[in-house]
């Protein structure tokens, strides 16, 4: 029996968790441009004493003029920028994961199971397990901001972004009425073998994201070392794309174990399901094709030295695997996943 009413409050939540991402992706917007107009403008005054090396300072000393004072002209540190606008945005993220979370149990609630069933099911958990993965990686960067660490903001727009897009195309494309599973889906093995292939997905997207900015950021840094350039001032307010890459590394990293456990799990539900651990069916080869592209990332950084341009080309051809698997190969490639939409 489905709950009318409590699908009707999904969508109501659903739609107004995308006015708040909406918002929010506005202000970290703004927060960003801020930040970047004002390291832009940093790289015009002079050094501070904090920024000076012990060997700048001592050659400061040994030109010191006769009454003492040294000729190098240090300027003062500037105080910390009230981010106003990062703030807004992360109430605003907060808001909306919190409508989205509704609108998932909702959604679950008005069909008694789990709600991914269906491409639009599972892009909308799917979405919410990238922005509940964004506020913990906030809160982690949070608490070690505490010992001198970076604020983990600058990311806001590139998950509010992202999730938004989603969202609106899976209510675009992808939006089915609430209804019961049908027979083939009906199995513990839906919960266990989607909900890890949901957080492989958000995983990869969220190591995308990071993967994007690190091409961005380096570019951007070959720009300025070859002279004055008219780049995107946000780009100023933005981590060294080493610390981007660190930061892809680890999010496909543990996206890999995910993607593993997912081949496992539905290899096993195949056996209970059909008698065949593997099928060739078109999605488990995708999956597989996924599987085997992240191995040879994690490969080639870890073990032959990749980095920069080379790893992140693979880490994207990853993530483009991620997107055919699910908006081409469950569209248009017929098999044996066919009625699920997953």
């Amino acid at each position: 029996m489905i709950d009318e009413h409590l699908a009707g409050t999904s969508n109501l939540l659903l739609y107004s968790a995308m006015a708040s991402y909406l918002l929010s992706l506005i202000a970290y917007a703004a927060d960003l441009a801020g930040g970047g107009r004002e390291a832009k403008a940093q790289q015009g005054r002079g050094p501070t004493a904090a920024q000076l090396t012990t060997s700048q300072r001592r050659g400061a000393q040994e030109h010191a003029s006769p009454t003492g004072s040294a000729t190098t002209t240090l300027t003062p540190p500037t105080p910390p920028r009230r981010r106003r606008a990062a703030a807004v945005g992360t109430a605003l993220f907060v808001l909306a994961a919190l409508l989205h979370t509704g609108s998932v149990l909702t959604r679950a609630l008005s069909v008694h199971r789990v709600p991914w069933g269906n491409m639009f099911e599972f892009a909308l958990t799917g979405s919410l397990v990238v922005a509940l993965g964004y506020l913990v990686a906030l809160a982690r960067a949070q608490r070690a901001g505490l010992g001198g660490g970076r604020d983990a903001r600058y990311l806001g727009t590139f998950v509010a972004g992202p999730v938004l897009l989603t969202l609106g195309l899976a209510l675009q494309r992808f939006y089915v009425e609430a209804a019961q599973l049908v027979p083939a889906l009906d199995s513990y093995w839906l919960v266990i073998h989607v909900f890890v292939a949901i957080l492989a997905s958000a995983l990869s997207t969220l190591g995308f994201s990071a993967t994007i900015l690190q091409l961005l950021q380096t570019r951007q840094q070959r720009k300025n070392d070859s002279g004055p350039s008219r780049g995107a001032t946000f780009m100023q307010a933005l981590p060294r794309p080493a610390e981007l890459e660190q930061t892809a590394f680890r999010l496909n990293a543990i996206g890999f174990v995910m993607w593993t456990f997912t081949l496992i799990a539905g290899a096993v539900w195949a056996q209970v399901a059909w008698n065949r651990y593997w099928n060739w069916d078109s999605k488990e080869v995708w999956t597989f094709i996924i599987w085997v592209v992240y191995a040879c990332y994690l490969h080639a950084r870890a073990t032959r030295g990749w980095s920069g341009h080379r790893a992140a080309w693979l880490s994207l051809l990853g993530y483009a695997c991620v997107l055919f698997n699910y908006l081409i190969v469950n569209v248009f490639f017929p098999g044996l996943h066919s009625y699920a939409g997953v």
